[in-house]
């Protein structure tokens, strides 16, 4: 089987809870619910749940991701803003940046301790572009064209909620969710979506992917 290529979820989900340890999602008893409904619902074919090296793992919710680089990625924000903007990479790459060191988990059981992201703070992005009062919440879309992503406009000003550009010190690879991805350090994992492309700020929070299948939209570790 190629890395890209999908298989029905819920095979793919039970494998991946009798291969890495259902005692992960037992330790997240709020997230249950989520994993049942999901293997419920079986709604698409997830992709590449491969153990890569550093404790990381691959994992998509689509069949394929287009690859992009400087040459050709875009993060837009807009909605609820005073200045609606699209970064390049370079454009990011020249704010000020961040580095949080962080233990990363996810709700399947693994986790990687002391993490190092790196990148611009959310609320650097945000008062870039300027949020009218009537902005409440964050709404985070992924040029796979399908993830999506919600935080409280509160817990995107966190000083450790980022548009990570590097982990571990180097620019984030495709696998990882590069070259730019959504890092919230002091919530489960499958909140700090991959591959992101669009902020849009929101009048209230709109659930994610995960969180139409039961995922807390607060998931904090």
């Amino acid at each position: 089987m190629r890395e890209n290529e999908g298989k029905p979820i819920g095979r793919r989900v039970l494998l991946s809870m009798l291969g890495l340890g259902a005692a992960g999602i037992a330790a997240a008893p709020a997230l249950q619910g989520g994993w049942q409904k999901l293997l419920d619902a079986d709604p698409v074919g997830v992709t590449g749940l491969l153990p890569n090296s550093g404790g990381f793992r691959y994992f998509s919710v689509t069949a394929s991701v287009p690859v992009k680089n400087e040459t050709n990625y875009q993060l837009t924000v807009d909605g609820l803003v005073d200045r609606p903007r699209t970064f390049t990479l370079a454009d990011l790459a020249a704010l000020p940046q961040r580095r949080v060191v962080h233990d990363v988990q996810c709700t399947d059981g693994w986790k990687v301790e002391n993490a190092a992201f790196t990148g611009v703070p959310l609320s650097t992005l945000l008062d870039t572009v300027g949020v009218k009062k009537e902005g409440k919440a964050i709404r985070f879309t992924c040029f796979d064209g399908l993830y999506t992503e919600s935080l409280t406009l509160e817990q995107a000003r966190r000083p450790d909620v980022m548009a990570a550009l590097k982990l571990q010190d180097q620019p984030l690879t495709h696998e990882r969710g590069g070259p730019v991805r959504l890092y919230v350090a002091p919530m489960y994992f499958y909140k700090s979506a991959k591959w992101l492309s669009g902020i849009t700020v929101t009048d209230r929070v709109q659930q994610g992917y995960w969180e139409d299948y039961g995922y807390a939209v607060d998931g904090w570790l």
